[in-house]
């Protein structure tokens, strides 16, 4: 069975190399895909696109290696829900696994991902091993750590190539995750407390395997402490908790201080209501939560509604109609240092206004070319995702250009899924861009491939 899926991946590397003789020279090559977890425009193409069709799937997983960790091979476009199941049945399951079950490992890798295990595991190109990717010349190449392309390839988004298989580390887990939500009312010792935890791997002397945090408001800030545990009871004397249904997860944490989910629950906790944002099409309204059917509750039917109402302007309409001021939509991830956490979130209340907000920490293992965090470094991902009133100015996006200015004045980076406005000098900066450009120069001396510049701000 394995050789089989092994001859498989070489056929399907194979339809990739013909696919991408069929683009014309001078034509950008990019994937021939329909889905995406990207929140910035992509430029329309007529030209054929590489095809993946057959990139999708676990090659192999082996739980138990005579020397280091337990591994998979797994093919660029598998994703994230794909690959657990592949990886469950043997106790096991990537050290980072993002919150939306239709992120791939490929994309994860290229263009980052984060989850409540990044405070230990860092962010997903850190377990990966060793990766073959197909560059802008239409070659495969093996490459590892140390390697320039390898590197670099993380927040290259695409630029450098794309990975068509990539052997990740595992790590071993329990059956269930035993929860505690620890409330804080003062952004400081929220902080204070996030950098320990991080630094010692507990908190009131039991360990913690995950975490993450809500913000709510100004004064009511939430960390989850997540436990694996063989214990169906999670030692907190609690029923499994099941969110799929009509109860909605994160009102869960201001709700109880305890709880308990499988593991498979717990990693998609968030994906069945997209975080909170399922509220803004009205899934989490009681009489529409029954009718709505729970196979239908997660991240990519959401996508596909929000990318019915870019096209129709759907949500603009309503509001001219009820008098209301245009919205700009503030959809980022963004990082700053533990200690500059406070800060940001007072600052962002005051000039954002926008609740929730998603936090999440996590330390590098290393460098990395094109996202430079301090190794060794606690850092804390602030998630926000909806829409501001702002008025007539909504179309120069002011709420995205002051959010980048303080991110940049504390020392901290943006992801590069949303919309970015940074002039070239700036993101060149923030992104290592001269070095980016050296690794993009050997691998793709035609520039077949779009710069990470012209993705990710020109919209190319």
């Amino acid at each position: 069975m394995a050789d089989r899926a092994w001859e498989e991946h070489v056929r399907a590397v194979d339809r990739l190399g013909t696919s991408y003789t069929a683009i014309p020279p001078g034509e950008p090559v990019r994937l021939a895909k329909q889905t995406t977890n990207l929140f910035r425009a992509r430029a329309a193409s007529s030209a054929p696109g590489l095809d993946v069709s057959g990139l999708t799937g676990v090659i192999a997983v082996d739980p138990d290696p005579a020397d280091g960790p337990p591994t998979a091979d797994v093919q660029g476009m598998c994703t994230y829900e794909d690959l657990v199941d592949a990886t469950l049945p043997h106790g096991l399951m990537p050290q980072v696994v993002p919150q939306l079950r239709t992120i791939t490992l490929g994309g994860a890798v290229t263009g980052l991902g984060i989850e409540s295990t990044s405070f230990r595991n860092g962010l997903p190109h850190e377990s990966v091993l060793e990766m073959d990717i197909f560059t802008g010349a239409g070659e495969v190449v093996t490459v590892g750590p140390g390697d320039e392309l390898f590197d670099a390839f993380p927040n290259s988004y695409g630029s450098l190539g794309y990975a068509t298989r990539l052997r990740i580390a595992l790590e071993r887990v329990a059956p269930y995750v035993a929860l505690r939500h620890v409330r804080f009312d003062d952004p400081g010792l929220l902080a204070k407390s996030i950098e320990e935890i991080t630094q010692t791997k507990e908190h009131d002397g039991r360990p913690v395997d995950g975490l993450d945090g809500v913000a709510f408001a100004p004064g009511e800030y939430y960390l989850t402490l997540a436990r694996w545990t063989d214990d169906p009871s999670g030692g907190i004397e609690t029923q499994v908790s099941d969110y799929t249904g009509q109860k909605v997860y994160y009102r869960s944490i201001q709700q109880r201080q305890t709880d308990l989910l499988t593991i498979y629950d717990y990693l998609w906790r968030w994906d069945t209501d997209w975080f909170w944002c399922s509220g803004a099409f009205g899934a989490q309204h009681p009489l529409v939560r029954r009718l709505w059917p729970a196979s239908r509750r997660r991240s990519d039917v959401y996508m596909r509604l929000l990318k019915l109402d870019r096209q129709f302007a759907i949500a603009d309409r309503l509001d001219r109609r009820a008098g209301r001021p245009l919205r700009e939509r503030v959809v980022q991830d963004i990082e700053v240092p533990v200690d500059r956490l406070a800060e940001f979130l007072d600052w962002f209340d005051a000039e954002i206004g926008m609740r929730p907000v998603w936090l999440c920490p996590l330390v590098a293992h290393r460098a990395w070319t094109a996202y430079p965090l301090e190794p060794g470094s606690t850092y804390v991902n602030v998630g926000f995702w909806g829409t501001v009133h702002v008025g007539p100015d909504a179309a120069q996006a002011p709420k995205n250009r002051a959010i980048e200015a303080k991110v940049h004045e504390l020392g901290g980076h943006k992801s590069l899924y949303s919309e970015a406005f940074y002039d070239a000098d700036t993101f060149d900066r923030l992104y290592n861009g001269p070095a980016l450009a050296a690794v993009k120069r050997r691998y793709d001396p035609d520039d077949r491939l779009t710069t990470l510049y012209d993705k990710a701000v020109r919209s190319r």
